[in-house]
């Protein structure tokens, strides 16, 4: 016999998974942020980004080393309980509320923009932008609560396509229309931009770069997490500068700053449709203005489908990033218990989830695109500062902890290597924080309110705890038993806990009868992308629980079983891994039902295509056939 403990989490994505989420979020920024930018840099646009880029990297190289060093979700606010307490872990994880909150409004908001360029003019323009953009927060926060699964698959490709899409705009724009005499024409310094429109454009400038946390809050399910996470990060910062330094210029290039009737300079690009501008769309606009010759209309509406749905799955990714928020602070009793509980059918934290996803429509109502922008700075500002503050911190109080990833520049000062990047990081945060408060009394007014009602919300609701402001105290979450008798070179047998298979399970002992082997049990539950990898599913876990205790009545005590919590798409690789771990002679699953004309499912196709061992695939008698075998492979 020997002891397996079996561990909540399922650690499976790698660099390449993790890369193309997180660029698929930081990516999708770039349709929105250029034209907001350009409202207020106009010719200095190229190198407002370059500048953000600079800050982007050092906050970046800030949130690879402090999440490898604690691998779990939670970005800042995790990094923030680690170095000081849990006042401030709550401080950083409401600021970072009201990121994935705009997040979701300025995503959902421009969908209909690139809709309109394409099919409805109206879509461009108030109200239709408004109601539509609203519209989507509604289904999408709909569609989260009942946890419909989100494809990896289709993810990942549509972030490829989007890097490829951006990167072929890039070399083509470089060539047909890039202009150093427009761009150096485009600048009258002081005047085309004002010294305040240019300062104010550096912090709305960091909107292009939101996602960062996506990383940090997928670490729970990184594979070689000390190495993976750091990997991920520095390819997202190198392919996101990658565009972000070529494209503005080439977008002033074809959209050049010129001098209205009125005196006042102005591009294109940062008008809004109103006006005959392209601040809505800014991508297409520059599209429109490349002569691609008779490829031009069907450029048009590839880059436009292409935006929409981008920015729809970020809008998407903004409620999921919402719901494991709102669930992670429940569980470190941040805000009350109601708002994390999970939906008792689908799994989901649906009261956040529709709790927020209002906040998200009502942020839409206004239609003011600036606003959204500068809004999103001053939470993501203060964020990226705690997180800076945090890492600075760790480096002082915790010397000598491990740390498997160290960022670059550092000095050694007396015991401590202080990290050079992360106070660099800081000043430009704190400053940029700064400036979008100081210069913009409506988005003072509106991110201090915000952090008031949060100020108000925790110290009451940790009052009727019976807790104070700083300690930390996590909300006990069940894990599946330990396992003790699960044998080596044994059967391992997958049951679904949709429903129980007493076919798969005589097949199974009939097996293990032969060498006296074990039988263990593995019944995977697919948590929503919605919910946090290890949230509580009562209802699933006893349903799963119970097809366990179903098979050991029917096997006898040489079957022993576990569940387990995984993601969509990913049973098939926690089975391979099961398998290899137990060094199985067997795999028993039973025969899926037969869907969309395939035979199998992805699960068991994966099985079937990596499998370590024998496979039999059960029907059971009703069903007409035969158990199906699978030799091992190169058997």
């Amino acid at each position: 016999m020997a002891e397996r403990r079996l561990h909540g989490l399922q650690r499976v994505l790698g660099v390449n998974a993790l890369f193309s989420t997180a660029y698929g979020n930081v990516g999708s920024s770039i349709y929105y942020a250029l034209g907001l930018v350009a409202s207020y840099a106009l010719g200095l646009t190229p190198l407002v980004f370059i500048i953000t880029g600079f800050f982007f990297f050092m906050t970046a190289s800030t949130y690879a080393e402090a999440t490898a060093m604690y691998p779990e979700a939670g970005g800042s606010s995790s990094f923030a309980r680690h170095a000081f307490n849990e006042f401030w872990s709550f401080f950083a994880a409401w600021a970072q509320m009201l990121n994935y909150v705009i997040t979701i409004a300025i995503s959902a908001f421009f969908v209909p923009h690139y809709l309109g360029s394409l099919f409805w003019e109206p879509l461009r323009s108030s109200p239709a932008d408004i109601i539509f953009g609203i519209g989507v927060v509604v289904l999408l926060s709909l569609v989260n609560v009942v946890g419909v699964k989100e494809s990896a698959g289709v993810n990942v490709a549509l972030a490829i396509l989007d890097f490829a899409t951006q990167l072929l705009l890039v070399v083509v724009g470089a060539v047909l229309v890039l202009s150093p005499e427009v761009l150096a024409d485009n600048v009258e310094f002081g005047i085309a931009p004002t010294w305040t429109d240019f300062l104010l454009a550096i912090p709305v400038g960091m909107i292009a770069y939101t996602g960062i946390e996506t990383i940090s809050n997928m670490a729970e399910e990184a594979r070689d997490e000390a190495k993976t996470i750091p990997a991920a990060i520095n390819r997202v910062v190198i392919a996101v500068f990658a565009i972000y330094a070529i494209l503005p210029a080439v977008a002033l290039s074809a959209l050049p700053v010129t001098q209205n009737d009125e005196g006042d300079y102005e591009t294109l690009l940062g008008l809004p449709e109103d006006d005959g501008g392209f601040a809505g769309d800014p991508i297409l606009g520059v599209v429109q203005q490349i002569d691609l010759g008779p490829l031009q209309g069907a450029a048009e509406v590839y880059v436009g489908l292409l935006a929409a749905t981008i920015l729809f799955i970020a809008t998407n990714a903004g409620i999921i990033g919402v719901s494991r928020l709102v669930y992670s602070m429940g569980i470190h009793r941040q805000m009350p218990d109601r708002l994390r509980r999970l939906h008792p059918r689908y799994g989901t934290p649906w009261i956040g989830i529709l709790v927020f996803g209002a906040v998200a429509c009502l942020a839409i109502i206004p239609g003011q695109a600036d606003f959204l922008g500068n809004i999103y700075a001053f939470g993501a500002m203060l964020s990226f500062s705690i997180a800076h503050l945090a890492l600075i911190r760790l480096r002082v109080s915790k010397p000598d902890a491990p740390r498997p990833y160290v960022g670059p520049m550092n000095v050694r000062v007396g015991g401590v290597l202080v990290p050079v990047f992360a106070l660099i990081g800081l000043a430009g945060t704190a400053i940029a924080f700064a400036v979008v408060t100081l210069l913009n009394v409506s988005v003072a007014i509106a991110g201090f309110a915000w952090l008031a009602i949060g100020m108000v919300v925790y110290p009451l609701y940790r009052r009727s705890q019976g807790l104070g402001l700083t300690e930390t105290v996590k909300v006990a979450i069940p894990k599946p038993v330990l396992e003790h008798e699960a044998e080596y070179e044994s059967v391992l047998l997958v049951l679904d806990p949709r429903g129980y298979s007493p076919g798969a399970v005589a097949t199974a002992v009939k097996l293990a009868a032969r060498r006296r082997r074990g039988i263990h049990v593995l019944v995977p539950i697919t948590v929503p992308a919605s919910s946090p990898i290890d949230a509580a599913m009562p209802g699933q876990e006893r349903a799963a629980q119970s097809i366990v205790e179903q098979a050991r009545l029917q096997g006898g005590r040489r079957v022993t079983g576990h569940w387990q919590k995984v993601r969509a798409g990913q049973a098939g690789r926690l089975i391979i891994r099961e398998a290899r771990a137990l060094r199985a002679r067997a795999i028993v699953m039973p025969l899926p039902s037969r869907t969309a004309g395939s035979l199998f499912d992805k699960t068991l196709e994966t099985v079937l295509e990596e499998r370590p061992c024998r496979v039999i695939v059960q029907t059971d008698p009703d069903a007409g056939r035969a158990p199906v075998s699978a030799g091992a492979r190169g058997a």
